[in-house]
């Protein structure tokens, strides 16, 4: 879709606005459903753990490809199958999270949500590199067949390595429940024992999710708005990346060729190193968790500002790629602050705030996309440099802001039991 861009606007003389409003209702049908089963999503991977909704989730979106009809013009059912894939990877990253909160001790879970997050900019890089290549051998049908396909390999994988937090220290069995259903389970198998002993103090009761505190606290907020406010950002430089070479530096980014997947590639490793930063400030220099969240997620984002706000500047192929690799790459680095804090104030509800946060930063996907567009066309259209620095100043004002809420209200200690 982004690589149309150009060309349609070109050619069929549609508006910027017009143009996104045109070819984004297939995606964002996707886009915009998955954005409200985050939440349902992470409730589902606290009541039936992390593994098995994976398995649900991973298998449902993998037939909803393979089965999405490859001709262009069949828009209906094409929407229909997107919002099939939305339905279905509502319940990803949750459960993704949830599991980690599960596996992974806190000293080490900004490296973990680092590595396993990071995978999706790595997809991205690969993607720009073969998937041309495919489409342009089998036709673009092939490529849903082709993600589908890929998503039932990793599934296979899967279920022979996936597995539930094993044993745990601190409850009479070795165990700890994780998931309400296998709380549940656990409290019904010891009522015998409870009635015997005349004890309660054995049980292990299911409480319901704190919903109530958890949207009322401020600490939660500060994780949700940097989440909108870093998508919002990633979502504007990578749409809109394809219109920015060609309208504004006059070149093709299919004809850059290994040169286009470095913003990815760098993205991927600055994720890594602010996991990896993240965790050394609190197992070496004795930082305590909040002040290390928040020092790797101002470092980022004031990075980020400064980079983005350089792009519009940029006069050719390399202070393009660069500036757009800069910017990237810092935006990386912030998930080691605000992408990991969900696990520290909530580990037992992991999923379920992740849920909460990855809303926000997919409606900041479609709002973005949009925005931009509106504000290219009202500066004159995207060939007008003016139009480009309003997008990317509003960007920067929004990451800002941010990033002065996670300074403050941001929590490093359990908040939810």
């Amino acid at each position: 879709m982004q690589a149309t861009v150009p060309p349609v606007t070109d050619h069929r003389y549609l508006s910027n606005s017009q143009c996104c409003l045109t070819l984004i209702l297939p995606p964002a049908s996707s886009h915009m459903t998955r954005a409200f089963l985050q939440i349902p999503g992470g409730w589902a991977a606290q009541l039936y753990g992390g593994r098995r909704t994976l398995i649900v989730s991973f298998l449902a979106w993998s037939l909803a490809s393979l089965l999405t009809p490859g001709n262009a013009s069949n828009v209906l059912p094409i929407v229909i199958a997107r919002v099939c894939v939305g339905l279905a990877q509502g319940g990803l990253i949750p459960s993704v999270h949830t599991v980690l909160s599960q596996w992974i001790p806190p000293h080490e879970r900004a490296r973990a949500v680092s590595l396993t997050t990071s995978g999706m900019y790595l997809g991205s890089a690969a993607a720009m590199l073969v998937l041309p290549s495919v489409a342009a051998a089998f036709g673009p049908a092939s490529l849903l067949r082709l993600v589908g396909l890929l998503g039932l390999s990793w599934l296979a994988m899967w279920l022979i390595v996936g597995r539930d937090a094993g044993a745990r220290r601190g409850s009479a069995d070795g165990r700890i429940p994780l998931t309400a259903m296998e709380a549940e389970k656990k409290s019904d198998r010891q009522q015998p024992l409870i009635r015997a002993n005349g004890s309660a103090s054995a049980a292990v009761v299911a409480a319901p999710p704190p919903w109530g505190r958890m949207l009322r606290s401020s600490a939660v907020w500060a994780i949700v708005v940097n989440n909108f406010a870093f998508h919002y950002a990633f979502y504007l430089v990578m749409n809109w990346l394809p219109t920015y070479f060609d309208s504004v530096l006059r070149l093709e980014l299919a004809s850059l060729g290994v040169l286009k997947t470095l913003p990815y590639l760098v993205m991927f490793l600055m994720s890594n190193v602010g996991g990896w930063l993240g965790d050394i400030l609190i197992i070496s220099r004795q930082h305590n968790v909040a002040a290390a969240r928040k020092a790797v997620n101002t470092i980022g984002m004031v990075s980020a500002i400064v980079s983005l706000m350089l792009m519009p500047s940029a006069t050719g192929m390399i202070s393009g790629v660069l500036t757009t690799t800069l910017t990237m790459g810092t935006l990386g680095l912030s998930r080691g602050g605000f992408s990991v804090n969900h696990m520290d104030i909530a580990p037992k509800y992991a999923g379920m705030v992740m849920g909460i946060s990855n809303t926000a930063g997919t409606l900041a996907g479609v709002i973005g996309v949009a925005v931009t567009g509106y504000i290219l066309d009202a500066a004159g259209g995207a060939s007008s440099l003016a139009g480009w620095w309003r997008a990317h100043l509003l960007a920067s004002v929004i990451l800002l802001g941010a990033l002065m809420v996670f300074n403050v209200f941001a929590k490093g200690t359990k908040q939810f039991d």
